[in-house]
């Protein structure tokens, strides 16, 4: 191996200023594919809930609440295991959310009870709840400045694609089988990532030379060997003030503003987010359409969902974030307001459900990206996870708020055009955010703080 000769001493510069190479490209399609688990994981309920309807006979206002479970669940995932991603490493929570994951999915197929299916669903979302976090920062350290908001863009557009690609997957497995072969598909297909985890992806090279726990330098340097980098002698001196940094640092007077404005939003934007993505099949189910036809549907919304993350990254190099955060929030109001007041034609339904996905969820990845440009190291998964629990936990309010307007008797018009507003008041919310634009002065201020 080579020793460092020219390259800056700063291990996080070289991956800052070089360009990506193969094994980074590797290591965003991973975290794609993990936050398609989080997808599909997510909207699984989604797809299982006629289901279960019909064998348990449970109300509306019972269905809601299960919906709502995981969320809860992810909601606490994202504020306990977000900051473990920075204390214990990228790689560590990544690990541990999927192994958490895995049992929560499997052992839903066991439950006999609104009661032990709530449970599980509790357990399956602290694991989501904490995987977001962590590869959202993994993405963001394994990625060069100039591609990083497109690469947490593609890193997002996951989880639709897991839903959208988890719709079909549904729709053929509820023709043949019940609403259990859903958790089992998922449990296994979440499994599966464990070893490639282990194999592509080493410890991020940002927390591992903030935090230089034994054996750092070494670590690094393979890393290093593995992305065609010269070796460093020595790592950077680490300073007592930067030693004292911890995670409560959000909410310092340099960043308070931001995360209670961010997360705020986040809230906001979810509760419209959920009300599509967890009512839809039920909604299609009431209308005289089959199951199967109503996860086809969740399907194409999220289709179009992996569209506006993907169409997001690319407006991004033309367009600063916080004018794409706010035209995405109030076009997502306005679709979700008009799908309320469509007639029960399939094909108008599913494309009216894709239009308001694909700017639901450019809002969401928008604010991911803020997340990731606005927290420094060692602060980045736990201020990833604060946005993401409070908007979880209000988002818990969604399919609950949504089942309760029902069971009052409100008509679907009325109940999309209130819950669209979740996605409004997100966009007023984000008129006061003051956010730096990328560039050089940026950059700098992004050193410095790490």
């Amino acid at each position: 191996m080579k020793t460092n000769s020219g390259l800056s001493a700063d291990p996080r510069e070289v991956m800052d200023h070089s360009a990506m190479t193969r094994l980074q490209i590797i290591i965003v399609a991973i975290t794609v594919g993990l936050n398609a688990l989080d997808g599909f994981d997510v909207l699984a309920i989604g797809f299982a809930l006629p289901g279960i309807a019909g064998e348990w006979g449970v109300d509306p206002a019972a269905l809601g609440i299960v919906a709502s479970m995981e969320l809860v669940g992810m909601s606490l995932g994202s504020f306990l295991l977000g900051g473990m991603a920075d204390k214990s490493g990228r790689l560590t929570a990544v690990l541990f959310c999927l192994l958490v994951m895995t049992l929560g999915m499997f052992m839903v197929t066991t439950a006999g009870s609104v009661f032990s299916l709530s449970f599980w669903r509790i357990v399956t979302g602290l694991g989501i709840g904490g995987m977001l976090p962590a590869i959202n920062a993994l993405v963001a350290e394994f990625s060069n400045i100039r591609r990083r908001h497109l690469c947490i863009s593609l890193m997002a557009i996951g989880y639709p694609v897991g839903g959208a690609l988890g719709g079909a997957a549904a729709s053929g497995l509820l023709a043949g089988y019940d609403w259990r072969s859903i958790f089992y598909f998922g449990a296994a297909v979440t499994a599966l990532f464990i070893p490639a985890i282990v194999i592509f992806i080493p410890e991020s090279v940002h927390w591992l030379t903030r935090k230089q726990p034994p054996g750092a330098l070494g670590k690094i340097n393979k890393t290093f060997a593995r992305l065609g980098h010269a070796a460093l002698d020595a790592l950077p001196e680490v300073s007592p003030d930067s030693r004292r940094k911890s995670v409560g640092d959000i909410f310092s007077p340099g960043l308070v503003a931001t995360t209670l404005i961010v997360s705020s939003a986040y809230f906001l934007n979810l509760v419209t987010f959920y009300f599509i993505m967890k009512w839809v099949p039920k909604i299609l189910v009431d209308m005289g359409f089959t199951a199967s036809s109503a996860s086809g549907v969740l399907g194409w919304a999220n289709a179009g969902g992996a569209l506006g993350g993907a169409a997001f990254g690319l407006f991004t190099f033309r367009f600063g974030i916080k004018k794409l955060s706010i035209a995405s929030l109030v076009l997502s109001a306005v679709f979700v307001a008009v799908f309320g007041r469509t007639s029960a034609d399939l094909a108008l339904i599913t494309a009216f459900c894709a239009v308001a996905g694909f700017f639901l969820n450019a809002g969401v990845i928008s604010l991911i990206a803020v997340a990731a440009q606005a927290f420094p190291t060692h602060a980045r998964a736990f201020g990833t996870g604060f946005m993401i629990g409070v908007g979880r936990g209000g988002a818990t309010l969604s399919p609950i708020l949504a089942g309760l307007l029902f069971g009052v008797g409100l008509a679907l018009p009325a109940v999309a055009m209130i819950m669209a507003i979740g996605s409004l008041a997100g966009s007023v919310v984000l008129i006061f955010l003051k956010l730096q634009s990328e560039g050089p002065k940026l950059n700098g201020m992004l050193k410095k703080s790490q």
